[in-house]
């Protein structure tokens, strides 16, 4: 079974997305693997860190930011997680989005995920900034020499653009979006229970 998900590093519904696949997936008796593709939510957006991820809420939602942004956090720490959206700067994500390719060639995808997730979310860090990047790779069990030569070359540029590609034909407008075989996207914040049975065989 081919199951992907796309996710961008910059959305706190990604975090607890992850959390819940990775829940989902443990105790199957065949599971499958899962496959994070590149989705970026702002692909214009600067590599200088702006308002933070709150403040950003405040000016789409008003005078209901507030009650919003202490639901997402409510919601993370049901699943373990520090969402902390008044430390959260959103930026530029596609290398962010090149470091977590060389991930999956190094079998680290899981662990550049967790890394970079909880750097931007919890930790409040720049993961445009190439230093913390090569930072959070290399807690992510990756070479630094090859996180360096990613971060000074193109490598793995058009690999971003081709998951964007591929995101567009699936349909997908939004993420995490959860993807099995040539289905339709589904949300991947599902209870753990509706993705167990989505994703068993």
């Amino acid at each position: 079974m081919k199951v992907e998900v796309y996710a961008d590093v910059i959305c706190p519904w990604c975090y607890i997305g992850k959390r819940r696949v990775a829940a989902a997936v443990t105790g199957l008796a065949d599971p499958p693997e899962v496959r994070w593709r590149s989705f970026q939510l702002a692909p214009t957006a600067s590599t200088r860190p702006g308002p933070t991820a709150a403040e950003a809420m405040s000016e789409w939602w008003g005078e209901r930011a507030p009650q919003r942004v202490a639901h997402i956090k409510a919601i993370g720490l049901q699943d373990g997680l520090e969402l902390n959206l008044d430390r959260a700067r959103p930026v530029n994500t596609f290398d962010a989005h090149r470091l977590l390719h060389l991930a999956a060639d190094h079998g680290r995808q899981d662990q550049a995920w967790e890394s970079l997730l909880r750097g931007f979310h919890t930790e409040g860090l720049d993961i445009a900034d190439s230093e913390t990047l090569s930072d959070l790779g290399t807690r992510a069990g990756l070479p630094q020499a090859d996180v360096h030569e990613l971060l000074t070359g193109d490598r793995h540029a058009g690999t971003v653009r081709q998951d964007q590609d591929k995101a567009r034909e699936h349909q997908v407008t939004g993420v995490p979006s959860l993807v099995i075989g040539d289905g339709r996207p589904t949300s991947a914040v599902l209870p753990v229970a509706e993705l167990r049975r989505l994703l068993s065989p």
